[in-house]
């Protein structure tokens, strides 16, 4: 019987010894509950004594303990086997009088949890078999824990060895035996062979070759040499200017307080090329897409389009820029703040007034703009997208590549630019239309980029003849010696290098003899006397070099003077400057095979260029443009088109109507021309047109 205490419990009907435990479990803790904050001011074992026996569980509860923070002593570790908690208080270790055997209460705390402190190797090699591992190390766990046990503990050895025999039965048993001779086999077959690791891992090489060897898809023959990317292979973290000066400055320097707050955080399309701002309209598709032309040999042809309503801003933005007035532009962008001519031709504006924070953000906002409207299929890194750039809906993406480019380097940031030059160069790299291959040596070097510079002119210069050029016949020899000054190298690598470097730049200078004394002249160096006085490095290598070299040379030192300036590196281009004057001496026969070559291969530049000089607004280079050049109009927006254009509209012509004014002109008495009354015109409306002609075009004519 369950002794009782007051009145609610004499209501507890006596324990029947056919009910369930669980039944019983039930009805005393109802009857405990309305007394339960007085027994908590008695001792445990009072309130053992009054409530008659309890399980874990609720000892557990009173004493404000969870399970697994006993506190563990030496061989304390103890398995029991239980399926659950009812089964555990259904069949407690009891001594007399309803008290739990002190033995094990002594030695330690058992461990209820089957699955704690099992070899995960172990568990990596059985199977499942009806919910549960029919080959576990549980059971030689419990056994050799059960022999390790005190004799004290009366009869709980024999009750865990006969647990332990019930919870694998003998066709479970013999099973798990099977099982695991076969993976005991498998695991023996993988050692032999050779395919796991130390650590039981298998390597990912070895199961690349592994699947290949199964596929037959391997190709016969050698391995690559190398697995290197591809020399155009463009990466995404080095075209957001941000990575660049964090690693100079510091994330904390960089952001400030750029970082918005929780509230006020937007987000907006993720994009490669630029950041939008929360300062920018609100995108909506201006009606600018991309499609795909044709796909041959691993290259895929993509083309920009403009909808109806692009055609429509384009046309008005025509007629903005013949008005050479740019407010024009502004009032446009009102309506199409997306417009990507637009905003290039503002860009320009906005630069040439010194507001360069507003240039960067408008040319940030056309690549932007041409970026959403890019095709699922283009990719930026790839290297295999090509862009026409005879089609003028492409051009605007190379100006918008390229002016992006040029802010970054003059924002600090050369190794960002170089990544965008890879890009520009990918995009159409036989024609080159920007000629990036004068600019991306400069950058390589400013970034401190020489391996790829190296490794540059050594794949392409069997089929691009660079060294022809001379950024590339002074730029990689630098590069060498750059490299040959950095102490991480091994000895030998060093010395190598130099060696390499001395070689280059003596070729260089017997091929362009006129590129030293202007060059000394940018880095203000007095030359020697033997030097200056030299025929070959004299004043008539600069007269005599054709046009285009001159032109060439005038990019090259405009550009890239400063690189030179370093103490190292002028003591040793002196060192070679000396070689070369005294094979010049002796007569060597390559002074003068470089002599024709120089005549034959300079004659005229080609347009592309003419292109990259107009657009580097390098006043050297600028100045030696030949006139055929500089006579002709240059639209920021479309500088040079290609002669072999490929419209797919044309903008419709313009029909001028009969002026207005002549009416009223001629009942005027007294008039006998018209320019007073057109300066007058134009001066108080500059953008008042007819028809969309400024009234300076209406051909008026009368008399009075």
């Amino acid at each position: 019987m369950i002794p009782t205490t007051g009145r609610d419990f004499g209501r507890a009907a006596p324990r029947r010894r056919d009910a369930p435990a669980s039944r019983h479990r039930a009805v005393s803790a109802q009857a405990r509950r309305p007394l339960s904050f007085l027994l908590f001011l008695l001792p445990v074992s009072r309130r053992q004594r009054l409530l008659g026996p309890m399980s874990r569980r609720a000892l557990r509860r009173l004493r404000g303990e969870q399970r697994g923070q006993e506190p563990l002593g030496p061989g304390a570790l103890q398995f029991v086997l239980h399926d659950d908690d009812d089964a555990e208080e259904e069949c407690p270790q009891q001594g007399p009088g309803g008290r739990r055997a002190r033995g094990t209460g002594k030695e330690g705390v058992r461990v209820n949890n089957r699955f704690e402190l099992i070899n995960i190797e172990d568990l990596d090699e059985g199977p499942v078999v009806n919910g549960g591992r029919t080959d576990c190390p549980l059971t030689d766990t419990v056994a050799s824990g059960s022999k390790r046990r005190p004799q004290g503990g009366r009869t709980a050895t024999k009750r865990d060895g006969n647990v332990a025999d019930r919870a694998v039965p003998p066709e479970q048993s013999s099973a798990s035996g099977k099982l695991r001779k076969k993976k005991r086999k498998q695991k023996n077959k993988k050692n032999a062979a050779g395919e796991t690791s130390e650590d039981g891992l298998e390597d990912i090489g070895r199961i690349l070759e592994r699947i290949e060897d199964g596929s037959g898809s391997r190709r016969p023959g050698p391995p690559p040499l190398s697995s290197r990317k591809h020399v155009l292979y463009v990466e995404h973290r080095h075209l957001n200017p941000d990575t660049e000066l964090k690693r100079y400055f510091g994330a904390r320097a960089v952001l400030g307080e750029q970082r918005p707050r929780q509230r006020q955080r937007v987000y907006p399309k993720s994009s490669w090329l630029t950041t939008p701002k929360s300062t920018w309209p609100r995108y909506s598709k201006p009606g600018l897409s991309m499609r795909l032309l044709e796909s041959k040999k691993g290259r895929s042809c993509f083309a920009f389009e403009h909808n109806e309503e692009y055609q429509q801003t384009q046309h008005k933005f025509l007629a903005a820029v013949e008005s050479m007035e740019p407010n024009n532009i502004v009032v446009l962008l009102q309506t199409s703040p997306y417009h990507v001519d637009s905003l290039l031709q503002l860009s320009d504006a906005c630069r040439f007034q010194e507001d360069q924070e507003m240039a960067r953000d408008l040319v940030e906002r056309a690549l932007h703009s041409m970026e959403c409207a890019f095709h699922p299929l283009f990719s930026l890194t790839s290297g295999t997208c090509r862009l026409d750039y005879r089609r003028p809906e492409n051009r605007s993406f190379y100006l918008a590549l390229y002016k992006q480019m040029t802010f970054l380097e003059k924002r600090g940031c050369p190794r960002t630019a170089l990544e965008y030059c890879k890009l520009i160069l990918s995009l159409e790299p036989d024609e080159d239309p920007l000629c990036m291959l004068l600019l991306v040596d400069h950058l390589a070097l400013r970034a401190r980029s020489y391996e790829y510079l190296i490794r540059l002119f050594q794949e392409w210069e069997a089929h691009r003849n660079l060294s022809q050029l001379p950024n590339f016949a002074f730029s990689v020899p630098l590069a060498y010696f750059l490299l040959s000054q950095q102490a991480e190298l091994p000895e030998q690598e060093l010395s190598s290098a130099r060696e390499q470097a001395s070689v280059l730049v003596q070729q260089a200078l017997l091929m362009f003899p006129g590129v030293l004394m202007p060059l000394l002249e940018y880095c203000s160096v007095r030359p020697d006397a033997a030097v200056a006085s030299h025929r070959f490095f004299g004043p008539d290598a600069e007269i005599s070099q054709p046009p285009a070299l001159s032109q060439l040379v005038s990019l090259y030192l405009g550009r890239s003077h400063f690189l030179w300036k370093e103490p190292a590196t002028m003591s040793w281009l002196e060192e070679n400057v000396r070689k070369v004057l005294q094979a010049v001496d002796a007569g060597d026969p390559a002074v003068e095979a470089c002599e024709s070559r120089r005549k034959v291969l300079y004659q005229r530049a080609p347009r592309n260029i003419h292109r990259h000089v107009v657009l580097s607004e390098i006043k050297e280079a600028v100045a030696a443009l030949p006139p055929d050049v500089t006579t002709q109009s240059v639209l920021g927006f479309d500088p040079l088109p290609p002669l072999d254009t490929i419209y797919s509209y044309v903008r419709p012509e313009r029909y001028l109507p009969p002026c207005p004014w002549l009416a009223a002109l001629r009942s005027v008495p007294g008039w006998e021309g018209l320019a007073a009354l057109d300066s007058e015109a134009r001066s108080s409306d500059p953008g008042l047109r007819v028809s969309g002609v400024p009234v300076s075009f209406c051909e008026l004519r009368f008399s009075t």
